[in-house]
């Protein structure tokens, strides 16, 4: 959440940035985003015409040039690594010499995401097992700035946002939806989210996105049709529906365990439809590994 800091009177705002306003017009510009639009270039969107004052990074960047306006764009003299987190601290004026500082962290501009698909969802909790969500490279490419949603965390806010990391076709990547141990650690395609809240449900809904808002795959879980509704699951479906994302039924996820995961059909190859997702059989859980094809039957 960016740190935005204006001129006129000191208040703070429900979304807990600090605002301070001084300045002789009542009309301040007001921050709407940062967007990474190339490797060498990022913007930042005013609602009025500003001029940069200052700019710093946390990292030790070279900046090429800074255009003044609406849209601030600054250049770099080399291309950032991709999907990488930065902090940047902008205090900017308008032409009443209103001052309007922010600090923002975003991730740098990623043009190589590979196809991924939702691939295996384990919603049940026994420890040591933590719920997952598995995913599948169809391509080769870097994972930096993908966005997980669930619906039951909110629509707007990721619940995790993925590190750059190459990956190949084929490659198995495991999100674990909550840490237990001290010692868990990003590595070899296993990811993990801080915390021990549960984030994910059998009925529940849950996307991918790139940075550029765009569905990469989607899933809608539902346990049983009087549970529909829950979650957030109805405005997630609509909001999936919008956007390209989804088209279909919902999974049926109500005979889902610890060790009995909602598994997408491999063979021959991951499709977005309800019927190609089965319940795996009991201890048929693969998270990284090629799904199991044993079907479990209530």
């Amino acid at each position: 959440m960016p740190v935005i800091l204006v001129s006129f009177v000191l208040s703070c705002s429900t979304d807990g940035s600090i605002q301070q306003i001084l300045g002789r017009s009542v009309q301040a510009p007001v921050f709407l985003g940062c967007q990474p639009v190339s490797s060498t270039e990022i913007s930042f969107r005013f609602s009025l015409p500003v001029s940069v004052v200052s700019l710093n990074f946390d990292l030790p960047l070279e900046i090429d040039h800074i255009e003044d306006g609406r849209e601030v764009k600054i250049r770099f003299s080399r291309p950032l690594e991709e999907g990488i987190r930065l902090t940047a601290d902008i205090l900017v004026e308008d032409a009443d010499r209103n001052s309007l500082n922010v600090i923002v962290p975003f991730r740098t501009r990623n043009d190589r995401m590979p196809a991924l698909v939702i691939n295996e969802l384990r919603t049940e909790y026994s420890r040591p097992r933590v719920e997952f969500v598995e995913l599948l490279a169809l391509g080769p490419g870097n994972l930096g700035a993908i966005r997980l949603f669930i619906a039951g965390h909110s629509l707007t806010k990721p619940v995790y946002e993925f590190p750059p990391a190459e990956v190949k076709a084929g490659q198995y990547i495991v999100l674990n939806l909550r840490t237990l141990d001290e010692g868990s650690a990003d590595g070899n395609g296993e990811f993990w989210i801080p915390g021990s809240s549960k984030l994910l449900h059998k009925t529940s809904a849950l996307w991918l996105m790139d940075q550029d808002d765009r569905i990469i795959d989607a899933v809608l879980l539902c346990e049983n049709p009087e549970e529909w509704g829950k979650n957030n699951t109805i405005a997630a479906a609509e909001f999936l529906e919008l956007n390209g994302g989804w088209q279909g039924d919902a999974v049926r996820s109500g005979g889902t365990t610890a060790t009995r995961t909602i598994n997408r059909d491999e063979i021959p190859a991951p499709a977005c439809r309800a019927e190609n997702w089965y319940i795996t059989v009991t201890s048929g859980a693969s998270p990284g590994r090629p799904n199991n094809p044993g079907r479990y039957t209530p």
